[in-house]
């Protein structure tokens, strides 16, 4: 599957608990990702450079960015408007993606970065103006303000990982992982779904070692299916990143090891 498929943002698209979800925290976080990212690029002369995802620059990276951006801002301040967004994804099916980002790229470098600077500043601040609850229409599903923050967070993260790799920039690990590895955990089901399996009759225990040496943990304490290891290897393994085989995750019981077979945070 392509690392820079359109629908990253179609993650969860059926009802999900997000009663977890500190907001105001993931909205800083957001930010703060984008700040992380935005000082890589700015540092980077050469955006023709290219990225792990085929066929894609580092100016198409931030072209995507910057054209999600977009996207959620008309989702939520002009809905009816977005159908017209959804016609022309829909229209242009898996090619979608890539013509969006290509028509990105092609633009000048200054330009193209102070679209998504002020892109993804708007964005931040027009979630914090909504209700967590507050609903609106996706890429063939209704989303909330609350899964809308965690869904930046991973984007941003994950197409920063490939801006990082191109450059040969260790990505920094921080907090900001638990926003993805919440949307990994969440989508145990639709990982299972999308690769046609049935789901997993019992929950599993997800326990990752925070880059503070902290432990997080989700999941009843006395599952017997359990996947274990670093936050970092987790969320690199969630938005495949990377091959299973070097993210250090372990699985104990049969669900748990199919589930890291067919992780995901995307359909």
């Amino acid at each position: 599957m392509s690392q820079h498929e359109w629908r990253d943002l179609r993650v969860l698209n059926y009802d999900i608990d997000v009663s977890d979800v500190d907001y105001d925290f993931v909205l800083s976080d957001l930010a703060a990702e984008g700040d992380v990212l935005d000082a890589l690029v700015a540092a980077e002369d050469d955006w023709t450079r290219p990225t792990p995802a085929a066929g894609w620059t580092i100016a198409h990276q931030i072209a995507h960015l910057a054209a999600a951006d977009v996207n959620v801002l008309t989702a939520l301040r002009a809905p009816a408007a977005f159908d017209a967004v959804r016609e022309r994804a829909d229209a242009g099916g898996s090619r979608y993606a890539d013509d969006v980002a290509a028509e990105g790229a092609a633009r000048p470098r200054a330009a193209l970065l102070d679209q998504w600077r002020a892109g993804r500043a708007e964005v931040v601040a027009a979630l914090r103006e909504v209700p967590r609850d507050f609903a609106f229409p996706w890429f063939g599903s209704t989303l909330t303000a609350a899964l809308m923050g965690p869904l930046r967070v991973m984007e941003i993260w994950a197409h920063g990982q490939d801006v990082f790799d191109t450059v040969g920039v260790a990505h920094p690990a921080t907090t900001r992982l638990k926003a993805v590895a919440w949307l990994g955990v969440k989508g145990v089901d639709l990982s299972f779904a999308a690769a046609q399996l049935p789901p997993p009759k019992a929950p599993l225990r997800f326990e990752l070692a925070g880059p503070g040496g902290e432990t997080w943990a989700w999941g009843p304490r006395d599952a017997a299916q359990r996947v274990r290891g670093s936050a970092l290897g987790f969320c690199i393994r969630v938005t495949h990143r990377r091959p299973l085989s070097r993210t250090g995750l372990t699985a104990t019981g049969q669900d748990a090891q199919t589930w890291l077979e067919v992780a995901r945070v995307f359909l």
